[in-house]
């Protein structure tokens, strides 16, 4: 069954002229898959996040997640921005506990959660920390374990390393592929960088230009458990120049 279910959607905002955002949009996404969305800046990546995130709702067309329609967020489907979003005044424990205390669960259950998240981002250490007193890096590691402590099997990522220097990028995609080796979440990942999208992801789609369309569905070669030296690989490498094409031929 397909955990994200998306037909043909239609995202068009009434401006004046009204803009086209994404155009008739099929997806399929199924239990445990990691995919790409691949694109230049304003392309409609972003957008299409935000509609499965529920935090805005598609023009036309069809978008369901686990069978149910998108109407608003939800806490099967966690975020994770560009910036990691975090209260600057709580501890990374209590950043990390926040939403399900909120909700009113069971403290031990959610507890026992968080301190096994915390693990698993290599965070165990800092839990005491502001968010000031820790890097980029660690910052978006809070936000990861936020979104697995509150129990979400959708991670939405849009473009969550961006912002990171090339040495953090690298060590932020390894962490991300051992959460996903460990958890199996469903993973939507929105990035322009071509070698992190081939990287990470079972699939990459490529989007066109405005207004976005899923242009072309590519899978990724390479077998799991991922490490550095894959993305030496002749076939990590024939990927790329075939991703590379696609974008000439599609916006040249």
């Amino acid at each position: 069954m397909s955990r994200i279910s998306i037909q043909n959607v239609c995202k068009i905002y009434p401006t004046q002229p009204p803009v086209t955002a994404l155009d008739h949009i099929d997806l399929e996404v199924g239990e445990g898959d990691f995919i790409a969305l691949l694109g230049p800046s304003g392309c409609g990546k972003s957008t299409l996040l935000n509609l499965v995130a529920g935090f805005e709702l598609p023009t036309t067309g069809q978008l369901h997640v686990n069978a149910q329609p998108v109407l608003a967020p939800g806490p099967d489907r966690g975020v994770v921005f560009q910036e990691a979003a975090l209260f600057p005044w709580l501890t990374v424990w209590e950043n990390v506990i926040f939403g399900p205390k909120v909700q009113g669960l069971a403290k031990a259950e959610y507890e026992a959660r968080a301190h096994e998240m915390l693990g698993i981002v290599g965070l165990q250490d800092f839990k005491q920390h502001l968010p000031v007193q820790l890097s980029g890096g660690m910052r978006q590691r809070v936000g990861i374990a936020r979104i697995l402590t509150l129990g979400s099997r959708v991670l939405l990522m849009d473009e969550p390393f961006g912002a990171l220097d090339a040495q953090t990028r690298l060590t932020m995609q390894e962490l991300l592929l051992s959460v996903w080796q460990k958890l199996k979440p469903t993973i939507i990942f929105v990035t322009h960088d071509i070698d992190e999208a081939i990287f990470l992801a079972d699939s990459v789609y490529v989007m066109s230009t405005r207004p976005g369309r899923l242009q072309e569905k590519l899978t990724v070669p390479l077998v799991r458990p991922r490490s550095v030296a894959d993305t030496a690989s002749e076939a990590f490498t024939k990927m790329k120049l075939d991703v590379l094409n696609l974008i000439r031929h599609n916006h040249g």
